[in-house]
């Protein structure tokens, strides 16, 4: 869960992993070229990108529509009205991606920009044998559960 949440602020060129803007530090890096409805635009489209990453974060390991607390079930206590259960799940689904796009701003305003190098490092040296361990342990999991 930390590695995707990780790699998912590194894909969405959020801060610290932010190098691409980095480079030109003047005013905002590469978007210093566009201005109106171009810079508007690019970020939208940074935005999107951050709320559809949390979107994946919410469903893949949050639940996504299931409500949090145990043994209670929201489609079981709306069973009558589907409609009424299916807007709660929708609700309950975009308050988790919501709270998940506010960590994300939150790192962005805590966290400083790391270095070529440091960035390399953490990568390389820390996710990805921590990232290829859960793999192996999942895989033999999965195998001696058979």
């Amino acid at each position: 869960f930390i590695i995707f949440l990780i790699s998912s602020l590194a894909e969405c060129e959020r801060l610290p992993f932010d190098l691409p803007e980095a480079e030109e530090e003047l005013i905002a890096g590469y978007q210093t070229e566009y201005s109106g409805i171009k810079f508007g635009l690019f970020y939208v489209a940074s935005y999107l990108n951050l709320l559809i990453s949390s979107l994946f974060v919410t469903v893949l390991y949050l639940g996504g529509w299931n409500f949090s607390i145990p043994y209670i079930s929201i489609l079981e206590l709306f069973e009558k009205d589907q409609i009424f259960g299916t807007t709660i799940g929708i609700f309950i689904t975009l308050a988790k991606t919501y709270l998940f796009l506010f960590i994300s701003i939150a790192t962005r305003w805590t966290l400083p920009r790391l270095r070529m190098d440091q960035l390399l490092n953490l990568g390389w040296k820390f996710l990805l044998p921590i990232s290829l361990g859960n793999l192996l342990l999942t895989t033999s999991f999965q195998l001696f559960s058979l």
